[in-house]
C-alpha cells in the first residue's frame, strides 16, 4: 500500500501522517508539499517529518503524472487554506484548490489508485441560520476559498467510479495542537491571544455559529476515508466531517477559553456587521458510516492542549514570532523576501556569481 499526502508540511499533516504510520504500519507514506510552512515548528527538536518515508518538496501545480505510478491511495491535504489567502491570491487559489485537485485525481485514477480523499469544507454552506445543514442541503460558497472546494467536488463528482472511489470530507473549521500549529483558527487565535495578553477580543457580537473539529479527529477520519468501501456511501461522496455537538457560538468558544485562563477578559463588539459565514452543520450523516472514527476530542481538553504547547513554546514572551504561524503572514514574508511570486510559485534563488 502506498499512500500520497499532499499537504504534509502544513497544520493537518504531521497528524495525518502518524495516524496513518500507526493505522497502517506496512504503508509506503510519501509526503508531497511545497514548504512554505516548513519553518512553523512549535519544537524544531521533535522532527515530525521524519515520518514520511520519502518527501517530495514541489509545488501540486507541477506534480507530474509518472510520480503517481504505484500509488494505491492519495488523501489531498494541499490547499489554500483560508479566507484572507484566497481574497489575496483568488488566482492562486483557483488553480491550487480547484484545478490542481482535479488534475490530481484524474492522474491518479489513471495511473491506478483506487481512493482519493479531499479534504473539503464545511465553509461551503456560507450563511444558515435556518437550521444544522446536511449533505442535501443548498451550498452557499461565499469566498473564494469556499467557492473552490465546491467547485473541486463538483468536478471530483465527474472522476469517480470503476474502481475509484472519491471521498470529499467536508471539514468543521480545523482546531487543536499540531506539531505545526496556526495561529489562524477562530480557537486557536483565541487561546494564542489569551495567553500572551490575558484578552480575547471577538471582531463580531460573538453569535455567529461554527462547527469546529480537532486536527486529531481530521486525521481519525482521513484514516476511515482512505479504506472506505464503495459500498458505504458509494463511488463519490461528499460528506460532513465532524460532531454535533461541535457547533458552538462564538461567544461560547472565548467562554471556554476565559474559563481555562482566569483572569482573560472578553470584548464583544455590538457595533460589528453582521458575519456572513454563521452555519450549524448536521454530521449525522458521519457517524453512521464511521461509528468507529467518530471525533473523541472535547472543547475543554483541545484548550488545555494549546495551552500547554503556547507555554511551551514561549507564548507569552514579548519576542514569540506569532507570524510565523499566521498563514497569510507567513505567506507574504515569503513574497517580500523574493520566494514566492504573485501567484504563490516558488521563485528559483539566483545563482551564485563568482568572482573574477
Amino acid at each position: 500500500m502506498n499512500i500520497l499526502v499532499t499537504g504534509n508540511l502544513g497544520y493537518v499533516g504531521p497528524c495525518v501522517i502518524a495516524r496513518l504510520r500507526a493505522a497502517f504500519p506496512g504503508a509506503r507514506l510519501i509526503g508531497l508539499d511545497a514548504g512554505y510552512f516548513a519553518d512553523a515548528l512549535l519544537d524544531p527538536v521533535s522532527l515530525p517529518d521524519q515520518r514520511p518515508d520519502e518527501q517530495i518538496l514541489d509545488d501540486v501545480r507541477n506534480f507530474p503524472e509518472r510520480r503517481l505510478a504505484g500509488i494505491t491511495s492519495v488523501v489531498h491535504l494541499a490547499g489554500i487554506s483560508n479566507d484572507p489567502i484566497g481574497n489575496q491570491f483568488e488566482d492562486a487559489t483557483r488553480q491550487v484548490n480547484y484545478e490542481a485537485t482535479v488534475a490530481l485525481a484524474a492522474n491518479a485514477r489513471r495511473a491506478g489508485a483506487t481512493s482519493f480523499v479531499f479534504a473539503s469544507s464545511c465553509s461551503v454552506y456560507g450563511f444558515a441560520e435556518d437550521g444544522a445543514r446536511t449533505e442535501s442541503s443548498a451550498v452557499n460558497p461565499l469566498t473564494a476559498y469556499a467557492r473552490s472546494k465546491y467547485s473541486a467536488e463538483c468536478a471530483l463528482a465527474r472522476l469517480a467510479g470503476g474502481d475509484f472511489s472519491i471521498t470529499c470530507l467536508r471539514f468543521a473549521t480545523a482546531c487543536g495542537s499540531s506539531p505545526r500549529l496556526r495561529l489562524d483558527l477562530v480557537l486557536n487565535d483565541f487561546v494564542a491571544t489569551a495567553v500572551a495578553t490575558g484578552t480575547i477580543r471577538i471582531l463580531s457580537d460573538g453569535t455567529p455559529w461554527r462547527p469546529l473539529i480537532d486536527v486529531s479527529d481530521m486525521a481519525r477520519a482521513i484514516e476511515w476515508a482512505i479504506a472506505r468501501p464503495a459500498a458505504d456511501g458509494g463511488e463519490f461522496l461528499a460528506v460532513n466531517a465532524g460532531s454535533n455537538q461541535w457547533n458552538y457560538q462564538v461567544k461560547d468558544l472565548a467562554a471556554g477559553v476565559a474559563a481555562a485562563l482566569p483572569g482573560t477578559t472578553i470584548h464583544v463588539n455590538p457595533d460589528a456587521q453582521p458575519d456572513k459565514r454563521s452555519y450549524r452543520v448536521s454530521f449525522d450523516l458521519f457517524r453512521r458510516l464511521a461509528p468507529q472514527h467518530q471525533p473523541v476530542a472535547t472543547l475543554n481538553g483541545t484548550i488545555a492542549e494549546l495551552v500547554s504547547v503556547l507555554d511551551r513554546a514561549g507564548a507569552r514572551s514579548a519576542d514569540f514570532d506569532r507570524d510565523r504561524y499566521v498563514r497569510l503572514q507567513a505567506l507574504l514574508a515569503l513574497k517580500e523576501r523574493g520566494l514566492l511570486d504573485a501567484g504563490m510559485r516558488r521563485i528559483p534563488a539566483a545563482a551564485p556569481v563568482e568572482a573574477a
